[in-house]
């Protein structure tokens, strides 16, 4: 296949293209009905299809394009305190301790009831409602593992801020698998006619596992915040959340055409739309407003994006290096043999790739780490 006959690509990169990402992302280009593939600089390489990759088609849709974890995003609230309300061991000690009870990786000891934004949409399968109401009401509130996070931040005037990494838990997982089980063990990658049953049905269960999302941060961020206001009696400012995601498909107009885009480990910056954009732990993150820029296909990038492996952080970073590389940052210790595959040398240069995507966002606020919490 011809460079001219391939789908278009635009790229916004820190560093030239590892050859397996180069080759996953020409597999895409060559997939069928797809017309764009915008790169963002965060990318790496992922199953089937890279994260930090943007695809665009006119008539299919491809789950492996979104992920597993649909809905995935960032949340960030401000707190009317001042960031060195946390400087004390003792202060980032009780706030860990809270996190721990009110806030777990994986799910609550009681089910709880889901919103009624929820209740009131069906799933498109009766086993995928049977998820939901099994995993989705244990799991509503909680962060997850990975790369998901919590963290307490300063901003340049030293107001303290919470911000959280998280998305649809066990149910966007499962809405994922239940929709590739049809796939076939060819090589090519599995699409679905967006106008057709299947394809209504996956869209249909993509907008309910983004509304989940959403909903599990929100109800991190309101446990966060009765935490605070038990332990310092510090109240949230609501009126200025930030809330994005960065792993969905929806039908967009780009230039008077109607496209179905998918961003996976991507977020939409259509002109001062608000987003954040994370660095790895001890690194500085980011408010941002987008530009808008029609050739990025309206997004930009979700974070830093990985320079090594889960497995290659394991065999380069010890437990001690780990915590020289995040410096200052308060985190819980005992953990930190644990969290060696999240070590800031495990991502790329956060400054790096703000620079590389500059014409793609406007930075609003600049912040810095000063407490993070992530479950292992």
């Amino acid at each position: 296949m011809s460079e001219s006959t391939l789908a278009k690509l635009t790229t916004w990169l820190v560093e030239p293209l590892a050859a397996d990402v180069s080759q996953s992302i020409e597999r895409l280009r060559r997939a069928d009905d797809v017309q764009h593939v915008a790169v963002m600089p965060d990318v790496h390489l992922s199953r089937e299809v890279c994260i930090g990759a943007v695809v665009a088609t006119d008539e299919l849709v491809y789950p492996a394009a979104v992920g597993s974890d649909i809905g995935c995003g960032m949340a960030a609230v401000p707190l009317d305190v001042e960031a060195a309300l946390l400087d004390s061991e003792h202060a980032a000690a009780l706030v860990l301790r809270q996190l721990y009870e009110r806030v777990p990786g994986n799910k609550h000891p009681q089910p709880r009831d889901l919103p009624d934004c929820l209740r009131k949409e069906q799933l498109s399968d009766q086993r995928l409602t049977k998820v939901a109401q099994r995993d989705g009401r244990v799991q509503l509130g909680t962060l997850g593992r990975g790369n998901h996070f919590l963290e307490f931040q300063s901003d340049e005037s030293g107001q303290l801020w919470l911000m959280l990494h998280s998305g649809s838990r066990g149910i966007g997982q499962a809405i994922s698998q239940h929709h590739l089980a049809a796939k076939s063990t060819n090589t090519q990658l599995f699409a679905l006619r967006a106008s057709g049953d299947a394809g209504l049905r996956y869209l249909a269960d993509v907008a309910w596992a983004r509304r989940y999302a959403a909903e599990n941060r929100l109800a991190m961020l309101r446990a966060v915040e009765d935490i605070m206001q038990r332990l310092f009696g510090v109240s949230t400012c609501w009126d200025d959340l930030v809330h994005c995601d960065h792993n969905f498909v929806q039908r967009e107009d780009h230039e008077g055409r109607q496209l179905i885009v998918h961003r996976k480990g991507a977020q939409l910056a259509r002109d001062g739309e608000p987003g954040i954009v994370p660095g790895s732990m001890g690194a500085s993150s980011f408010h941002t407003s987008g530009r808008g820029c029609a050739e990025s296909l309206y997004s930009c990038s979700h974070g830093a994006g990985r320079r090594l492996s889960r497995s290659e952080a394991r065999r380069r970073v010890s437990g001690r290096e780990f915590q020289r590389q995040v410096g200052r940052l308060w985190f819980d210790h005992r953990r930190a043999a644990k969290l060696v595959d999240e070590a800031p040398a495990a991502y790329k240069d956060i400054h790096q790739v703000m620079r590389a995507q500059r014409d793609l966002l406007r930075i609003e606020r600049e912040l810095q780490p000063v407490l993070n919490y992530k479950a292992v």
